[in-house]
């Protein structure tokens, strides 16, 4: 069935991506197949990075890798069998860049239920439905 299943997660809304990891490790667990958890941080602009300390970028990359791991760690699969990333740049970008280098088969993706806002503007979740080269399953919260 499914041997690599991607999840892409946003560490600032847990909501959404706690049923999306859910289904994955149920599906992982059904398949023998691994889950692997993704958040993609935003570029900071140019323009803000004088006013930031020169360590910024170092410091978000750890404490997200750190809070990753840590959800990472509560999935009830054998540890060879879970592993995590995080990336910079655009969301819909690098997940689907994810997607491509390690091979998934499957990206589950936690979405909230549509808003004006959503269909007028698009989202990520829409756009890597419409550009992933694998299946994808949007599990709603």
């Amino acid at each position: 069935m499914y041997k690599t299943i991607l999840v892409p997660v946003d560490l600032a809304e847990l909501d959404a991506a706690k049923p999306a990891i859910a289904q994955a490790v149920e599906l992982a667990t059904a398949s023998g197949g691994t889950v692997r958890l993704v958040y993609v941080r935003s570029i900071v602009p140019v323009t803000y990075m004088e006013f930031v300390p020169v360590t910024f970028d170092e410091e978000q990359q750890t404490d997200a890798e750190r809070k990753l791991a840590k959800i990472a760690a509560t999935i009830k699969l054998p540890s060879d069998r879970v592993s995590a990333v995080v990336r910079l740049g655009s969301t819909y970008g690098e997940v689907l860049s994810e997607a491509e280098k390690t091979g998934a088969d499957l990206v589950v993706i936690g979405s909230h239920r549509p808003s004006m806002a959503t269909y007028l503007l698009g989202s990520n979740a829409s756009t890597i439905v419409r550009h992933a080269k694998c299946s994808v399953l949007v599990v709603r919260a």
